[in-house]
């Protein structure tokens, strides 16, 4: 059984009146490096792509649940390099290793540090460009924030920076399965490809190499690939999730609403451009005769929706229904062709990025999307522990 007792929430400096000015300071100090999600299910990740290592520590995780590093490696697994053409060939294992806050297989309610150690760096790769600014890249805007960058690789701009959030991600699908809750990510479209609903089949998914579950739609999508590949070119696309078994009930309704936590989630990933929930901007063109999700009784003496239009968030907060949403990918920026672009003295050149980069970003973001939603959901879950009176009289007793 989960122990509800051990983690939790940290308090915010506003309402710790018996902390120092400096521990104050501290405390706002590791709020502003963002690099933290969450407050109760707390996750800082740290590691650069060129680094020794890449990792996550999670805070605020319940006592008492199973696991083990091989329930967290399935899902790194996912998103690791060198699995298709269509993924950068950077050989990398990324085997996670647990460092502390399990015990004789269960979590203990401290702080879960997770490490992965990167093994195939190439560094000399980015000698070249180290002072050039990539056009679709960070660069620019790092040496605006910070003064100086880590080239390699984009350092903490990489998409290898993913890793902590998805080994993070699969405790907290491990943690929502507990209630049922299962999240589905899936590439809806590349490059204009889309999948049709009369041809969607769950298991086909894992059947291609891009996450597409619609064999005819992959195919198109796989040669059109190749095509770019061919141009030294790349694509974007388009990644949708599901969130299902969510109960109504789950979200705060001003600033930590569901969709509100999800889109900042999902838009803290370095690739996306986009993202909508249910109907999204469809609903900018409707009728509120047709958006409006009807309600119905059950035949269980509950209540549901006879549509999903609002992706299954109502005023911020869950409403029983599926969680249906959208992200928007860019192109990979790392392209081969030839780029006009700039030096830190601001003299125009002429790039060619050299290195081993994916032509597509979205196969390997589906499990990072997963991940994210996950950590969101597992959040506000406990958040809302303390929401009725009743839950409380439930996990303390009554006086």
């Amino acid at each position: 059984m989960l122990d509800f007792h051990r983690g939790g929430c940290k308090p915010s400096p506003d309402v710790c009146p018996d902390l120092s000015a400096s521990e104050k300071a501290g405390r706002m100090e590791e709020k502003m490096s963002g690099s933290v999600f969450g407050k109760c299910f707390q996750v800082m990740t740290w590691g650069e792509s060129h680094g020794k290592g890449i990792g996550a520590v999670i805070d605020g995780c319940p006592a008492g649940l199973e696991l083990c590093e091989e329930d967290i490696q399935r899902f790194l697994d996912r998103r690791k390099p060198g699995q298709s053409r269509f993924t950068t060939q950077r050989k990398e294992e990324d085997r996670v290793e647990i460092l502390s806050g399990v015990f004789e297989g269960r979590t203990t309610g401290c702080p879960i540090a997770l490490e992965v150690r990167n093994m195939d760096q190439r560094s000399r790769d980015y000698s070249g460009i180290k002072d050039v600014y990539r056009p679709g890249h960070a660069d620019y805007s790092f040496d605006a924030k910070y003064g100086f960058r880590d080239y390699r690789g984009g350092g903490r701009s990489s998409g290898r920076e993913t890793i902590g959030r998805v080994a993070a991600g699969a405790i907290a699908i491990k943690l929502l399965r507990e209630f049922g809750i299962e999240i589905k990510a899936y590439t809806k479209e590349i490059g204009g490809i889309s999948i049709s609903q009369e041809h969607f089949n769950w298991k086909e998914m894992e059947n291609n190499r891009l996450y597409m579950p619609d064999k005819k739609a992959a195919a198109e999508a796989e040669a059109l690939l190749e095509k770019m590949m061919g141009q030294k070119d790349s694509l974007g696309g388009e990644i949708e999730c599901v969130i299902d078994g969510l109960k109504a009930g789950v979200g705060e309704p001003v600033f930590d609403k569901l969709d509100a936590n999800l889109a900042k989630a999902i838009f803290s990933i370095g690739a996306v451009k986009g993202m909508e929930i249910g109907d999204g901007f469809a609903a900018a063109r409707s009728r509120g005769s047709f958006n409006n999700d009807r309600f119905c009784p059950g035949e269980d003496g509950g209540i549901f929706k006879a549509t999903n239009h609002a992706g299954g968030i109502l005023g911020g907060i869950s409403d029983g229904s599926p969680v249906v949403f959208r992200a928007a990918f860019k192109p990979t920026p790392s392209i081969a062709s030839l780029q006009k672009t700039v030096n830190q003295k601001g003299e125009e050149t002429l790039l060619e990025i050299k290195g081993r980069h994916d032509p597509i970003i979205v196969p390997r973001a589906v499990v990072v999307v997963e991940a994210m939603a996950a950590l969101t959901v597992a959040d506000l879950l406990l958040q809302n522990m303390g929401a009725r009176l009743e839950h409380l009289k439930l996990l303390f007793g009554e006086g």
